[in-house]
């Protein structure tokens, strides 16, 4: 059944490739040399990302503090015949322009069908995480503020009813995390990108009170918390030989993780009012955690320090939204997730992305499932969520 005309396609989780002059037009001189900056491969170096392997001569790679990463080939491949897909660096000339260029980006989405969009970054990681890593604490910060003011400058400004204003922090210090959403007040940022599991990073976890200062602003603010999988820096190896197919289909591990820690932390019962998404994580499997989590809360609640009032899927279907591509399995159980807290994406210009087809993938999935409930999904549930209404 074709969706109906009046519904608008809203992607939760979309990426952008950040071009080679975003940290060279915003950071101060003396960072020039250090900061992020695109060079020309010669065969001689060894990517950071902890794989330890030589990038192919003749490729365009980023260069941070002395450290070569790579962009990974699939995170820029919309489009691309899938027998053609590979893990190489892309250059830019290789990519569409609407990985890297809002108005292509925007002819892009007009010919999927896809109406408004929510972007995470690539070079830093979806949240920021590189930066992070950074010792010079004064250069993560200014990188971090050059990636939101290119994001408010370039995209969220020109285009205010195409894109949903993300930020990232500097989440390592919450006082300048706070001061960062306050210096960006005036451009109503919706959602901010954080570690799914920041215990990973070597940070406190969302189990202690360490978050409290930032967690009461994000409530105060109602500032989506975007919870994308992989932004802790784990993935699901089964064994050192197995192909990348088997971490691939695993990542949705990840975002289970996610949900599980925060329905038995403290966190949405000191803020009720808190908004998780989890970001790429697919739905299918949350009816299965909510009753597994539901069943520990019921007979082992008592003797774990763990709330002993609210039931684990409340807080979910209160607190927390699902996010998919393709999830047939997570469609025909929508009812069993709570219609109200699954939202659809795009992720162009990834490898899991269907584009330019979006719609007509997003019609096969719903064929059987009512207009009104279709609406929710595909729209209504992320503009109210990230309470992006229609221009």
């Amino acid at each position: 059944m074709p969706l109906e005309t009046d519904m608008q396609l809203v992607s939760v989780d979309d990426h952008l490739i950040e071009h080679p002059r975003v940290w060279r037009d915003r950071l101060p001189r003396k960072y020039l040399d250090v900061g992020p900056t695109i060079v020309e491969t010669t065969g001689d170096e060894v990517d950071s990302y902890g794989f330890g392997q030589h990038v192919s001569k003749g490729r365009q790679v980023w260069m941070l503090d002395g450290q070569v990463y790579p962009e990974l080939g699939l995170n820029a491949v919309a489009g691309k015949p899938r027998d053609q897909l590979g893990t190489d660096p892309v250059r830019f000339d290789e990519m569409l322009p609407g990985c890297y260029d809002p108005e292509a980006r925007v002819k892009d989405m007009d010919v999927d069908g896809v109406q408004a969009a929510l972007l995470f970054p690539s070079f830093p990681r979806f949240a920021g995480t590189l930066f992070g890593t950074l010792k010079d604490r004064e250069l993560a910060l200014l990188c971090i503020r050059a990636w939101n003011d290119y994001v408010v400058e370039e995209w969220f400004t020109p285009y205010p009813d195409r894109f949903i204003p993300m930020a990232i922090l500097p989440f390592w210090d919450l006082e300048q995390s706070i001061a960062e959403l306050d210096r960006l007040s005036d451009y109503n940022i919706r959602s901010v990108s954080l570690p799914e599991n920041p215990s990973k990073l070597g940070h406190p976890s969302f189990h202690s009170a360490h978050w409290n200062p930032l967690l009461a602003v994000l409530e105060e603010r109602q500032i989506v918390i975007n919870l994308h999988f992989g932004t802790s820096g784990q993935v699901t190896r089964t064994s050192d030989d197995a192909p990348m197919a088997v971490l691939m289909s695993l990542m949705g591990t990840n975002t289970m993780a996610a949900a599980s820690d925060l329905m038995f932390s403290p966190v949405f019962h000191n803020y009720p009012g808190l908004k998780v998404a989890l970001s790429e994580g697919g739905t299918g499997w949350i009816p299965w955690l909510l009753e597994r989590c539901d069943i520990i809360w019921e007979r082992h609640r008592f003797y774990q320090n763990i709330n002993q009032s609210v039931r684990p899927s409340e807080l979910f279907r209160r607190n927390i939204w699902g996010c998919f591509i393709v999830d047939q399995y997570g469609v025909d159980n929508r009812h069993a997730i709570g219609i109200d807290n699954i939202t659809w994406e795009c992720d162009y210009p990834h490898s899991d992305s269907f584009w330019p087809n979006s719609r007509k993938v997003v019609e096969e999935m719903f064929h059987n499932v009512p207009s009104d409930e279709v609406h929710k999904i595909v729209e209504m549930n992320a503009r109210r969520l990230y309470r992006f209404e229609r221009s």
